[in-house]
């Protein structure tokens, strides 16, 4: 091992290249499987951000489904998901991210188009049992002000608007005999994870086409409560997660409503996820009848199977969503903490695609790997967070030396830290630094409670567990207190800079197409998000004040740290002029601060060279943020 005395923590040389992150890898989503094929989604930063389908047949490589010039992906609520769907008879639909337009490829290769409208953006396809044509959410952006959200049906000929009325649909679900259609739905200004309507509605067919009768509630009406990820377990029954007993967990519905729903045994978690994105699913009925799920608990997510005798874990699968069937047994995106992620089969040692392959001479014993912390915060409250202490195999802490500290604040805010694999830790622990990726409170995993402590308080209970996390790693020796850093990216942003205003327990930040002025951001951001703060914050403009007060835009006099801002030029979520504000108030007032625009880039970066530099840019303004002091 290298003399630890002579290499300071921070600066170790790194296996985890640029090159690495951008260049030479990608992220594996949606994993679907169909008779004697698998089905997966491939983001390529190399191919301009583009997103592949892949595919592969039994005993036989991984093959590529469409040409480059389709990148498949959707705008429904600018975050997307839920682009493609896999037929019985393995034919795929999909939507174009660039055009908007439906496609339909056959087994021979050839695309058909779809009746889709231009102006208009569709996901989260379903395919009734004959294969005619698709159910999906449609977002009608053709005319000016909010888009119009349906749930329709799409084939070869013509659109049919089935439901509309509400803000929002997701998941629309025939019955496996097409007797009936499911849905969720919610309108402003909750947020799905807030309050849903789980609906359902009578389908009857007339020249091949569908009508959908009256909608009944199953969930949602009489008592206020989140319900997600919907699958069919029989022509008559349905389940669900449904958090109206105090987390997400499995119901039972039933399209006789004379039956009560049903919550099935306590699975020891949350079996529901944010609906950020379409096309999550953390349900499986299995043919035997069991019911596979995705159980995160404290934070931590796991797979779990019930049957007759309750529930049993299965740590052996370390999945990023509910596995699907094929070959006789199970296959996952595998996402440990301590490899890249991977298509597997049945195993981790049966791998048929990584997401990056490690240089020669490392493997899981480079990287590092994640602590649940819990620790308290203001008010008596407890909050959460992941440890990571640096690792490198041929460098090490000298006796007494405490690593710098990167604290990670994520996006959403109603999302999660996350303790699979992800350059955004392993780029720092292995040079030297330890990281701290903190559930906040409004974080899920955590049931409704620990999520609603958020309401009102964005700006504060998030910035109080933030710190509060630093005090507790650094009185126990894992951090160097005067050398703390904070990044966010997103909401993630507004609680970094609103922790730099509030606190001298960071050295710098960085603030990843961060929020800076919850008044712009009420008034120009994209519908999905346009009422999430009034639950957050408060009414606007009647709570106009507190918003002005909560904004990192009115403290800048109070940042006395370095700041980077890196931002993309075509974001629409936080646009641009955001971080440009906060950047001129702070050069003003004569502060360190630096702005990086990506051309070309949105809300979150996809293309090679943006994730290069702003991985290498970050680190040298850290260095020399450290080296000044």
């Amino acid at each position: 091992m290298t003399n630890p005395s002579s290499i300071p923590s921070g600066s170790w040389p790194s296996w985890v290249s640029p090159d690495l992150v951008a260049g030479r890898s990608v992220s594996l989503s949606d994993l679907q499987a169909e008779g004697d094929r698998l089905y997966w989604l491939e983001g390529r930063p190399q191919e301009r951000g583009r997103t592949a389908l892949v595919s592969l047949k039994r005993n036989e490589a991984p093959q590529d489904l469409l040409p480059t010039t389709h990148d498949v992906g959707t705008r429904v609520h600018e975050y997307g998901g839920g682009a493609y769907r896999v037929s019985q008879g393995q034919h795929v639909v999909f939507s174009d991210r660039k055009s908007g337009q439906v496609w339909l490829r056959g087994n021979d290769g050839s695309l058909v188009a779809f009746a889709s409208t231009p102006g208009c953006a569709y996901t989260e396809f379903s395919f009734d049992r004959a294969e005619r044509g698709v159910f999906c959410v449609r977002e009608d952006q053709r005319e000016a002000g909010e888009a119009k959200a349906a749930i329709v049906w799409l084939d070869r000929q013509s659109e049919t608007v089935l439901v509309e009325g509400d803000d929002f649909y997701a998941a629309p679900r025939p019955a496996p005999d097409d007797g009936h259609l499911a849905w969720i739905s919610w309108s402003h200004p909750d947020m799905p994870w807030d309050a849903t309507r789980l609906s359902l509605s009578r389908l009857t067919w007339h020249d091949a086409v569908p009508q959908s009768g009256w909608p009944l509630t199953l969930s949602g009406e009489t008592l206020r409560c989140s319900t997600v990820d919907p699958v069919w377990e029989s022509a008559e029954t349905l389940l669900a997660s449904c958090d109206a007993i105090g987390s997400w967990r499995p119901c039972r519905f039933w399209t006789d409503l004379t039956h009560q729903p049903e919550y099935l045994p306590d699975p020891g978690g949350e079996t529901g996820f944010p609906h950020w994105v379409f096309g999550q699913r953390s349900l499986r009925p299995l043919p035997d009848g069991r019911l596979m799920a995705q159980i995160v608990t404290e934070g931590v997510s796991q797979i779990g199977i019930l049957d007759s005798h309750g529930w049993t874990h299965h740590p052996e699968i370390d999945a990023a969503q509910v596995p699907v069937l094929f070959d006789d047994t199970f296959a996952w995106i595998d996402t440990p903490a301590d490899a890249p992620p991977a298509i597997v089969i049945g195993g981790r040692n049966r791998q048929v695609r990584q997401s990056f392959d490690f240089p020669e001479g490392v493997d899981a014993c480079d990287c590092a790997v994640p602590v649940a912390l819990s620790f308290p915060s203001e008010a008596g409250e407890t909050a959460h967070a992941l440890y990571y202490a640096p690792v490198n195999r041929t460098h090490a802490l000298a006796p007494g030396e405490q690593p710098p500290l990167v604290v990670m604040a994520h996006g959403g805010p109603t999302a999660r830290a996350n303790s699979a694999f992800s350059f955004k830790v392993q780029w720092w622990t292995s040079r030297g630094f330890a990281v701290l990726d903190v559930n906040y409170r409004g974080s899920t995993g955590f049931g409704r409670a620990y999520r609603e402590a958020l309401e009102g308080q964005w700006g504060i209970a998030d910035v109080q567990d933030c710190i509060a996390a630093v005090r507790h790693v650094t009185a126990q020796g894992l951090a160097d207190p005067k050398r703390c850093v904070i990044r966010g990216s997103s909401a993630g942003g507004l609680t970094v800079l609103s922790a730099l205003a509030s606190s001298d327990v960071f050295a710098a930040g960085c603030s990843l197409y961060g929020v800076t002025d919850l008044r712009a951001l009420a008034g120009e951001t994209h519908k999905f998000e346009s009422r999430y703060l009034d639950r957050l914050i408060g009414p606007y403009p009647e709570q106009e004040a507190l918003y002005l007060a909560r904004s990192p835009l009115s403290h800048v006099a109070e940042i006395t740290a370095p700041v980077l801002f890196l931002h993309g030029d075509l974001d629409k979520v936080v646009p641009l002029a955001q971080a440009q504000a906060m950047h001129d108030g702070l050069l003003t007032l004569g502060r360190h601060s630096e702005l990086h625009v990506y051309e070309g880039e949105g809300h979150g970066f996809r293309q090679e060279q943006t994730l290069k530099d702003s991985f290498s840019r970050e680190l040298a303004f850290y260095q020399r943020v450290f080296a000044g002091q």
